[in-house]
């Protein structure tokens, strides 16, 4: 006997249809300059006027909210998200149930980190912790990872980078015990992410300053190598408290920003849970009024 069931993939086109067809009757005909009309029973637009805002043909856009198999490209999903007026968690909504990676759109707005993110970071009292951008700058950080890794307060456009430090600071360096297998792993990482984000000037520009600061950059980026590792253990030489072990790990901000939490915790080796509590106890003092 054959089973009638639908497969996921007509699960997900009928779900599809019908969020599109919600999206559609909820807009209303003056929100997109459009004429109500006093014979109008169809709420929010009517389906061939969604078609001709998106430049696409009625036909084939009913036959989308049919759940039909029909495949919209990236660009015809874009069209039809401007024309729903749909949001930036709507439209990513609208590529995942499309079976689409959204296009990245570049933007010139400062990346920012969020009150309760900033809170959570400063709760992390005896982990060093920082959050990072699409590009791998440090956008925040605790007072921890200020006592392990230094003040990035003091770091200003790209010298705040991480890839940067790894290759070209040589204080940061100075502190990574196995740098050169820290590195390439850091490269290669660096490279599986920024593939998205291939021909973004930020990132080309970041490229060519370390295609041309770094022979170990020159050498190893033009090698391809990618990885996608989440977690691991760095040893620290730290330049008053010695050598300290880290397990690291890094956590996606599910916001669309490509923003990561890097946490550190401390580990048992090298005594590295009880220099961590010293060396914050001796910041503390140190920022304690006279």
């Amino acid at each position: 006997m054959i089973s009638s069931a639908a497969s996921p993939t007509e699960d997900r086109r009928r779900e599809l249809g019908a969020f599109l067809r919600s999206r559609r009757e909820r807009l209303s005909p003056a929100a997109v300059g459009t004429m109500a009309g006093v014979r109008r029973r169809t709420p929010g637009l009517r389906r061939e006027e969604v078609a001709m805002i998106a430049g696409v043909g009625t036909t084939w856009y009913t036959w989308l909210e049919q759940g039909r198999d029909v495949r919209p490209s990236a660009e015809v999903l874009m069209a039809l998200g401007q024309a729903l007026r749909l949001d930036a968690v709507e439209l990513r909504h609208l590529f995942i149930l499309a079976g689409r990676s959204q296009p990245e759109r570049p933007s010139d707005a400062p990346e920012k980190v969020d009150e309760p993110l900033l809170r959570m970071l400063a709760s992390l009292s005896r982990q060093p912790a920082y959050v990072v951008g699409r590009r791998w700058d440090v956008l925040a950080w605790n007072d921890a990872a200020e006592t392990v890794f230094g003040d990035y307060e003091a770091l200003k456009g790209d010298a705040r980078n991480i890839i940067h430090m790894v290759f070209t600071n040589p204080c940061h360096r100075r502190l990574l015990v196995d740098w050169e297998d820290l590195a390439r792993t850091a490269l290669a990482q660096f490279r599986a992410e920024s593939a998205k984000y291939v021909g973004d000037p930020d990132f080309d520009r970041l490229i060519g300053t370390l295609m041309r600061s770094s022979a170990e950059f020159r050498e190893w980026w033009p090698q391809r190598d990618v990885v996608r590792k989440l977690s691991g253990i760095k040893h620290i030489r730290h330049p008053s408290a010695g050598m300290m072990a880290f397990e690291h790990m890094s956590f996606c901000i599910d916001d669309g920003s490509d923003k990561k939490l890097v946490v550190y915790t401390p580990l048992a080796q090298e005594d590295t849970i009880g220099k961590l509590d010293r060396l914050l106890e001796a910041a503390l003092a140190r920022d304690r009024p006279a």
